[in-house]
């Protein structure tokens, strides 16, 4: 598809203040986990559209029409998976609806702007679990790096495997949302602004520690940047640092690729293996319905093979 020819009535004439502008009242609704990703999808669209002469802050979402979102809807499936397209789209709609709130934009615009073709996804599961033999070469290889970096990224694992947490929520974590005796985690603002408690199990609870006794107990974030010399440093973590210490640690470990994420999809399979109820794990992973938690379940088909076997007749 060629490149998008726009009018330069998509640009703002003049800054707009922050509490009337569109992008930036929908970002300020997000928690700091989600805000960073939807920023990103605000600026791509924007640069899209601009053909990269503007921003999320610049360009004039109100101007918008069905021509521009649904060329720039076409452009993105060409670009990227079906996933991520539905997540900037929803980025795009939720700017749209907040400049009709704000009288910027009148309701028929809107219904024409957003009234786009539903995006084709593929019916095949995202992601897989990870076995208990690959949760264990890679905690071991973590226990043989004697390096402060292997006890990090030790308590890291522990904390994506044996909590669930999605990766802007491990970096968020902060040292006062860590209860040593009762394993608790507390996590703060997580996806869609909500708080919840999670709980580390006695083997987690022990590598959480071991990496403290290096850390030490000052307030800041609970798992931190390392400098080359061995030195601490109290700040987060970004999700990016994460994925980059998952992936070095599956090539020592000799484990077959996966993502940060999978760590969640295994903990929501093992619960409901162990047979959690789908409500109490749905509450543990954060949730927002238990129809989002049963997309999760990565079992397979020798769960369903055990399962009719409990059938008398």
């Amino acid at each position: 598809m060629p490149p998008l020819t726009v009018p330069s009535t998509l640009l703002l004439e003049t800054p707009l203040p922050l509490t009337i502008h569109p992008a930036a009242v929908y970002l300020r609704s997000l928690s700091p986990g989600s805000r960073s990703t939807m920023q990103q999808s605000l600026k791509a669209i924007a640069s899209l559209l601009t053909s990269g002469t503007g921003d999320e802050y610049t360009l004039n979402w109100a101007s918008l029409q069905y021509q521009h979102t649904a060329a720039v809807q076409a452009v993105l499936c060409e670009q990227h998976s079906p996933a991520t397209v539905k997540k900037m789209m929803c980025a795009l709609r939720r700017v749209l609806k907040e400049a009709r709130k704000l009288g910027l934009m009148d309701a028929e615009s809107y219904a024409q702007a957003v009234d786009l073709p539903s995006i084709k996804t593929s019916k095949k599961l995202k992601g897989r679990a990870l076995s208990i033999g690959e949760i264990t070469a890679l905690m071991q290889v973590c226990a043989l790096d004697p390096t402060p970096q292997g006890t990090r990224d030790g308590a890291l694992i522990a904390i994506l495997r044996g909590a669930g947490l999605r990766r802007a929520e491990v970096t968020q974590l902060e040292y006062r949302d860590f209860n040593a005796s009762t394993g608790a985690l507390e996590i703060r603002d997580g996806k869609g602004g909500k708080d919840r408690t999670v709980y580390l199990n006695e083997t987690a609870l022990s590598v959480v520690e071991s990496w403290i006794a290096i850390r030490g107990r000052q307030p800041g974030a609970l798992l931190c940047p390392i400098r080359k010399g061995g030195e601490i440093e109290l700040r987060h973590m970004t999700p990016q640092a994460v994925l980059l210490i998952v992936q070095k640690r599956a090539k020592e470990a000799g484990v077959d690729s996966f993502s940060p994420h999978d760590f969640r999809r295994t903990f929501c399979s093992d619960l409901l293996d162990a047979g959690v109820d789908i409500v109490t794990v749905q509450k543990l992973a954060g949730h927002a319905s238990p129809l989002t938690t049963a997309k999760y379940d990565r079992r397979g088909e020798e769960t369903k093979r055990k399962a009719v076997q409990c059938l008398g007749f």
